[in-house]
Formats: structure tokens, sequence, C-alpha cells
């Protein structure tokens, strides 16, 4: 187990007790971070006594409570609440200027220094659903309140849920949502039409999504610990007069490479959307 956290004693409250919230205290919990040291928030009583009892961590439904004595908040909530939350904890905040971690999409930092009042540390975070089983991957962009001390403690935070990168702009913050943030979904949709393609082939259902599954699994594995390109990993599968070759030639015949970057852009697009 990591012991990354065990020197520190900063009170962090995460309000909103949804997947990437209760994901995010369990990977924090899982790393040792104090129990005593976190409080969770939420409009549920039925799913803070859940957490409660799972995780023996502070609950309540008060916000203001909550944060009053929080060193660090992480706002994991959705998108369109935002605003309400964040205005009604501003005064709170402004007397003790914690350091404020949005994983909400589509909001900006400006925003968030808007309601919270100004001259607030605020750290943006792009999570992908991967981070609830701890596989995720956060792009992070700081603004200018931030100490160095914080962006460590943001960045240890995150990784407690996977890999983390910094972002030097924040529009950046939209292609990464449009890579990583949708792109579990792409790869569900690969795996999804390969399984049936299996299934076309003659093999069971049960059979072709295991071979599916397997198959992704391991080929992400080779490219994540392998030495060599992705380039050089898929032409080492490709031998000239093979059957991969044959499928490959498909693909590119159906030009896939400008498929996903057609995907990618319509969802950059969106993004920038919805955080106007």
């Amino acid at each position: 187990m990591s012991h990354l956290f065990l020197k520190n004693t900063e009170n962090i409250t995460i309000v909103g007790a949804g997947n990437m919230g209760s994901s995010l205290l369990e990977g924090l919990l899982t790393k040792q971070y104090p129990s005593e040291k976190i409080t969770i928030t939420d409009v549920s009583v039925e799913k803070l006594n859940q957490i409660k009892k799972r995780f023996n961590v502070n609950t309540t439904t008060n916000n203001l409570d909550a944060t009053e004595k929080s060193d660090i908040i992480i706002f994991a909530i959705k998108p369109q609440i935002f605003s309400k939350i964040a205005l009604e904890l501003s005064v709170s905040i402004q007397q003790k200027k914690p350091l404020v971690i949005s994983i909400a999409a589509g909001i900006t930092v400006s925003s968030i220094q808007n309601w919270l009042g100004g001259e607030i540390p605020i750290i943006r975070s792009m999570p992908n659903t991967p981070a609830l089983i701890g596989c995720g991957a956060t792009a992070l962009f700081a603004n200018d309140y931030i100490t160095q001390k914080q962006r460590h403690l943001a960045e240890t935070i995150l990784r407690a849920v996977g890999i983390t990168l910094w972002l030097d702009e924040e529009k950046l913050i939209d292609a990464v949502t449009a890579l990583s943030g949708s792109g579990p979904a792409y790869f569900f949709l690969i795996i999804e039409a390969l399984q049936q393609a299996g299934e076309r082939l003659g093999l069971s259902k049960e059979f072709s999504r295991l071979l599916t599954l397997q198959t992704a699994y391991g080929a992400a594995r080779m490219a994540l610990e392998s030495e060599k390109s992705i380039t050089e990993l898929r032409k080492a599968v490709t031998s000239p007069g093979g059957t991969t070759e044959q499928g490959i030639k498909i693909l590119e015949e159906a030009n896939i490479r400008e498929i996903m970057a057609k995907a990618t852009l319509a969802a950059k697009k969106r993004a920038e959307e919805l955080g106007s």
C-alpha cells in the first residue's frame, strides 16, 4: 500500500457522493489517507449512511458545515448545480481560501472564481470513468493562485484513482474531454463490434465476449509496458500476407483514422459548447 498521504493533515471535503466522488473517496482511503480527515456530503441520507457504514468517514447533508473546516474542497457535482452550491459556500470559502478542486465537466475556472468571489486557488480536472476502478486518466489545470504545495496535493489526490497530467492551457481540457473523457465509450463500441463480429463467425456469445475482452486488455497492457511504439507493436502483429494484414486493410480502406479524428473533433466541439 502507498504511504504518500501519511504525513498530510489537511481536512478534505468531497461535495457530492456520486460515482466519481465515491471513487475518489475510496481511492484516498486505499492510499491510506486518514479517514477522520475526510468528509463527504450529499443530499441523499441513504447514500451517506451506506458510505459511513462502509468507509467510516465523516458524512453530512450540510455543505456549509463540512466546508467551513476544510483545507481542500473537491466539487464532484453535476455541472448544472455547481453555481448554486458554489454561491451558497462563497462567504465561507472567501474567509479560509481553501484549495478548490473541480471535477465538474465544462465548468471553467473563471466561472468558479466568479461564483466564489475571486482570488481562490482553483484546480480544474477532467478524470474519466475508469477512475471508478482506480484506472483513470486525469488532466489538471491550475490557476495563478495555486501554491506548489497545493499543486502537489491535488496531483497526489487525483493519482489515487489513476494517472495525472498537467495542462498549461485550460482550453486543452476540451481536447482531453474528447480523447480520454469520451474515449472509454469509443473503446466499448469497438469491443461491442468485435464481439458481435465473433458471433457472426460462429463463436458463442460468451466465447466471443471473453476473447474480445482479454484481447483488448492484453493489447492495452502491451502498449503500456512495452518500450516499442504503438506503430511498431501493430506492425509486429501484422505479418506480410497474413490474416491480420487482410483485416487491417479493410479498416484502413474504411478510413478508420479519419473516422476517429472526426469523432474526437465532434466531441471537442460539444465540450466547448457546454463550457460556454
